[in-house]
């Protein structure tokens, strides 16, 4: 990465701006304050605007998307932002303000929506509420009579006959009469008239009785009310309908409201960049990172745009990384960037992960058919779909997973599980294994467990190996040559002496002595080394001698690797047992109907969840067993000056 400053007229500042969001090669470096003699532009009014437009946009989106949903098919996530040519951003421009217009529109239909279910639910409350009272032939809010006071209202409890009669006969100097007109288990809907001449004390005894008046008395009867209300509610329902359908029509012009969104967040993009530039009132200053391949063609860029001064350096401690591999390891940048950006002091892991990445999942799976449709739906996906650059790496990362799954299928001799065998001893009623169907030597993960075992631990040793290379290269680079040979190579040998010493064990003893004498002297080396910080020759023994208990530590890393295997075994059991139960009901038609069901949901089942388990577990074979032996991390993403940041579009031909 190099330091970049542009130095042009103001004038010329749009033109040169807009070719650098187009080449999306140039990432503008953030200065607290401007050179002496220099000002910036405060832009902070036009960000809001532009904020506020495309939130107006998102929000229409989204009313859209839930009153007129668009019809998407199941990969319709996978596919890629639409291309539009350059020429296009003008057209989007212009008709911008016809889209805001609309925007609004949506918005505010949606609004009347709102009120209008709010106004709804007011009404079906009051229709609930006047419900109880439909058979009452007077109005709520009924007055007292020139003789009578009349009492309208609830009890919080049943009341039949009996009960009320008995409760109000409490006060026995109280003449009553009433009507109930519903009870249930928690209220009682009542009239009750008493002479004028007793109000006083019929209230106090109500009162007693937890006796309430209707919240919302009217003055007609409730049957009419009710019937009011339920004309106003059907009124609300034909509006909120016409409403709703005033929004759907909006839908034809949702693909032109993502664009004006998109127009939107690029010009914010600008503006953010023009808030930090150094100008003064003729020129202006632009600094940021550019790639180092990519200096010529920034220079040429900026020259054809304008007469203007391109000058590098070097980019400092602060500057981002961009990642730069071929096509094989390219598609696992992701699986880095997840983890962290590599940091100045590191090398970029991409190149030698990528490799042991596809090859343990490859085990892991360890299916050639599994591997086969892989490779078959990512290349449909690739060819149809044409999509964005990041998941287009993301489906090559699973078709090369799916390669080195279709190799290790092979090796395991494991399609389907064995369903070649179950299906040929089903049509045929004759015994046969995988082993004697395939044309070469075969790996059974059940019955050669023990000889994968021992594969998967030599594979980790030599996995673990590659990491510890990495830190002494990574050491020699930055002259840490102490480092380099007494803390990363020592135990390199160290574990390379074991390793030829278990050889032996197995083949050779001479192999044995060999091994033995390479880790010997490999403990001593690291005895006599590990406590060189220490003053003193008892500390630096001590310290020498307590760092061979890291040992532990690398044979807990290579145990790690035993997951290969019990992946693998894993996967082969489950398709061996969906393959053996979709074999049941024998080869009659409901037996053949039963066998497609259930071998295809079976493996569907098998796939899915054995294909999440090898990512997940290969990724952690990566980050804690390799990672951990050179890399640190830490560094920031290269975040180019671009046109292609929004959700929806970006320019043809921009990722190629």
């Amino acid at each position: 990465m190099k330091s970049v400053r542009i130095v042009a007229l103001k004038k010329d500042r749009k033109r040169i701006l807009e070719h650098l969001q187009n080449s999306s090669l140039v990432q503008v470096k953030h200065n607290d304050v401007p050179q002496e003699g220099f000002s910036r532009i405060d832009t902070a009014s036009q960000l809001q605007q532009f904020e506020r437009n495309t939130a107006l946009m998102a929000q229409a989106i989204k009313i859209l998307n839930n009153v007129a949903p668009e019809k998407k098919g199941l990969l319709a996530s996978l596919k890629g932002r639409r291309e539009v040519d350059p020429e296009d951003i003008g057209k989007i421009a212009a008709a911008s303000p016809k889209i805001i217009g609309m925007c609004n529109k949506i918005v505010d239909l949606e609004k009347q929506r709102a009120d209008i279910a709010a106004e709804r639910v007011r009404i079906r409350t009051l229709i609930a509420q006047l419900e109880p009272w439909k058979d009452l032939d007077i109005p709520l809010n009924t007055p007292d009579t020139a003789t009578t006071a009349v009492y309208i209202g609830t009890f919080p409890r049943m009341f039949d006959d009996v009960t009320l009669s008995e409760a109000l006969a409490a006060d026995e100097e109280l003449i009553f009469d009433y009507e109930i007109f519903f009870s249930s288990a928690s209220l009682s809907c009542c009239v009750i008239y008493v002479p004028k001449a007793q109000k006083e004390k019929a209230e106090n005894l109500l009162r007693t009785l937890g006796f309430t008046r209707p919240l919302n008395p009217t003055s007609r009867t409730p049957s009419v009310k009710i019937k009011n209300l339920e004309k106003r509610d059907d009124e609300l329902v034909k509006k909120l309908s016409e409403t709703t359908e005033a929004i759907r029509k909006y839908g034809k012009y949702r693909s032109a409201i993502n664009d004006t969104q998109d127009y939107y967040l690029l010009r914010s993009d600008k503006y953010k960049v023009i808030s930090e530039l150094d100008q003064s009132s003729c020129t202006f200053i632009l600094y940021g990172y550019v790639p180092e391949i990519d200096q010529e063609k920034l220079e040429s860029i900026c020259l054809r745009a304008a007469d203007c001064i391109v000058e590098f350096g070097e980019a400092g401690e602060d500057a981002p990384v961009k990642l730069r591999n071929n096509k094989f390891s390219e598609p696992a940048e992701s699986i880095v960037t997840m983890y962290s950006s590599p940091s100045r002091e590191d090398i970029d892991p991409t190149p030698v992960m990528a490799f042991f990445f596809y090859f343990f999942f490859g085990m892991m799976f360890s299916d050639a058919g599994y591997g086969l449709l892989l490779v078959i739906g990512t290349a449909i996906g690739l060819k149809v779909l044409k999509p964005d650059k990041p998941m287009r790496n993301n489906l090559k990362l699973f078709q090369y997973c799916g390669i080195a799954t279709i190799f290790w299928g092979l090796v395991f001799g494991s399609i389907f599980g064995d369903a070649p065998a179950v299906f040929y001893k089903m049509f045929t009623g004759n015994e046969i294994t995988m082993a004697q169907l395939l044309p070469w030597p075969v790996l059974d993960t059940q019955k050669d467990a023990l000889t994968i075992m021992i594969l998967s631990i030599a594979l980790g040793l030599v996995h673990i190996l590659v990491g510890m290379s990495c830190k002494f290269y990574v050491c020699l680079k930055h002259k840490k040559y102490a480092e380099a040979f007494f803390d990363t190579g020592l135990w390199m040998t160290m574990l390379i002496g074991f390793a030829i010493l278990a050889a032996g064990m197995a083949t050779l003893p001479i192999l044995m002595t060999i091994g033995a004498g390479i880790a010997i002297a490999s403990a001593v080396g690291l005895i006599l080394t590990q406590g060189r910080a220490s003053k003193n020759i008892f500390g630096k023994l001590l310290g020498g001698v307590g760092s061979l208990y890291d040992i532990t530590s690398y044979i807990s890393d290579l145990l790690s690797y035993s997951r290969l295997l019990a992946l693998g075994l894993t996967t082969g059991v489950m398709a061996q047992v969906f393959n053996m139960l979709s074999t049941l009901m024998g080869t009659n038609v409901f037996g053949i109907v039963f066998m497609i069901v259930i071998f295809i949901a079976g493996h569907a089942i098998t796939i899915g969840l054995n294909a999440l388990g090898s990512y997940v577990h290969t990724m952690r074979l990566q980050y804690v067993e390799m990672f951990s032996k050179f890399y640190d991390g830490g560094g920031k993403k290269f975040e180019p000056f671009t046109v292609n940041n929004g959700k929806n579009f970006k320019l043809k031909d921009s990722d190629k």
